[in-house]
């Protein structure tokens, strides 16, 4: 597998915790060249999350080449909501770049899933570069992936 094009399509969705990073990271997609799609909430309305992790994935059962980016207070609600999805590959992913990129290389994931109250803007954006610049090694951790 090789590294995405500037022309995929990024699908993004938060919680109400989420919105103002949701804002930034897609504006920074946005000038590194990549589509950004912006499903929602974009109010700080008390929202459940559940149902905009499946909104995303539902987008990348129809696009493959796609990515997710999930926001909401730890990652971790939006992850496991996501990762009900057969199709699916979420990681919580923080300010540790090494993690971001072992969830690519390795887990081939294809959703990030980020905590707002736990990572600010500037490092939230290297860990998207990150996630979005690393492709998926394949090779031994082909057969693992296909077992997720």
């Amino acid at each position: 597998m090789s590294n995405m094009s500037l022309k995929d399509t990024l699908y993004f969705a938060n919680d109400h915790a989420g919105v103002e990073l949701k804002t930034a990271l897609m504006t920074h997609a946005l000038s590194l060249g990549y589509e950004a799609i912006d499903l929602g909430t974009n109010t700080q309305d008390s929202v459940d999350y559940p149902d905009y992790a499946r909104i995303v994935a539902l987008k990348l059962k129809e696009n493959q080449n796609g990515i997710g980016i999930l926001i909401c207070g730890t990652g971790i609600g939006m992850s496991i909501s996501a990762n009900r999805h057969p199709w699916i590959r979420a990681a919580v992913c923080g300010k540790n770049l090494k993690i971001a990129k072992l969830a690519r290389a390795h887990n081939h994931a294809n959703v990030l899933c980020l905590g707002a109250r736990f990572i600010e803007t500037g490092p939230a954006k290297k860990t998207l570069e990150t996630f979005l610049t690393t492709p998926f090694e394949g090779g031994r951790h082909e057969n693992r992936v296909k077992k997720l």
